[in-house]
């Protein structure tokens, strides 16, 4: 997308979910962590996002340290807030309300200077849907070298 700059990307959860809709959310970081997002050093592999309070929390997310911040570094999986405005939280707690979805994050962006989290509302895949996914992947990748 034009103006964003990608951190950090889940490419596990496009395995192991089907993406029903994507949301794009503000997170509540401090300037340590920041400067560590800048940096890339983010991974969302296992983070999910949870919602208490009528509040989106993200949860496993790994920022680490950054280098150069001593005493203001913060622990680096602790949960985070996301900002996210009070009709998307309602209506992605009655999605996930809905048997076998979940939230989680697919990708971290910066757009126009702010950290940006693009999370979507997922159902997990069986064992034949991913053997499935991967028989496709093949089939396209054989058509690419034929041509």
């Amino acid at each position: 997308m034009a103006g964003e700059k990608l951190l950090a990307q889940n490419k596990k959860a496009r395995h192991e979910y089907f993406i029903e809709d994507s949301y794009e959310a503000g997170i509540e970081l401090v300037g340590t962590e920041v400067k560590s997002c800048r940096m890339a050093k983010v991974n969302l592999r296992d983070s999910y996002v949870q919602i208490r309070n009528a509040e989106a929390f993200v949860n496993n997310m790994h920022i680490s340290p950054y280098e150069k911040g001593n005493i203001f570094n913060r622990d680096p999986l602790r949960v985070r807030k996301l900002l996210l405005h009070k009709k998307e939280i309602t209506k992605l707690l009655g999605l996930t309300a809905q048997k076998g979805y979940t939230l989680i994050p697919l990708r971290m962006y910066l757009k126009r200077g702010k950290v940006k989290l693009e999370i979507g509302v997922c159902r997990g895949k069986h064992l034949y849907d991913k053997r499935q996914d991967l028989k496709e992947k093949a089939v396209k990748r054989d058509m690419e070298r034929r041509i």
